[in-house]
């Protein structure tokens, strides 16, 4: 199996001495985090962020060793992941959303640069409202049904 070749260090990295395990000496580039700075940051495992950083969901830089880092953007990128997943969003779902968030958030959406595109956006925002209401909603239900379920079990326990 061979070895990637790293990415091409950016502007700021040329201040960071990087020792031959790839590691930054002076630990990540600032502002960045690592896989496992991630993954302690949004209480997931590492194996998690990367799968979803494999499957194109998280943005993620290389450090010269060839290290993911994330920045601020991806770990907002994987709180939503993180909230998504128990509604029961599939990874294409999950794009979409993502994709829907970015486009709203962005400044020419702000801007109001092509009324006919914010307008759609905003739809499919209010679609995507009423969506993660109904998901909610069935989760509810099927938390009763498990308070109600412990709650026969109770009298047949010691």
């Amino acid at each position: 199996m061979s070895t990637p070749a790293p990415s091409a260090p950016s502007a700021g990295d040329d201040a960071t001495a990087t020792p031959p395990t790839g590691v930054p000496a002076s630990g990540p580039v600032a502002g960045l985090m690592t896989v496992g700075e991630m993954a302690e940051r949004v209480a997931l495992s590492h194996r998690t962020v990367r799968y979803y950083d494999d499957e194109g969901l998280l943005p993620a830089r290389r450090s010269p060793g060839n290290y993911r880092l994330y920045g601020e953007d991806a770990l907002a990128k994987m709180l939503t992941i993180r909230r998504l997943k128990p509604l029961g969003f599939t990874l294409d779902e999950m794009r979409e959303v993502l994709a829907l968030l970015d486009a709203v958030s962005a400044p020419a959406a702000a801007d109001g640069a092509d009324g006919e595109e914010r307008a759609e956006q905003l739809e499919r925002l209010t679609a995507l409202e009423a969506d993660v209401r109904r998901r909610r909603d069935k989760l509810v239900e099927q938390l009763a049904g498990a308070d109600d379920l412990l709650a026969s079990l109770r009298p047949l326990l010691p």
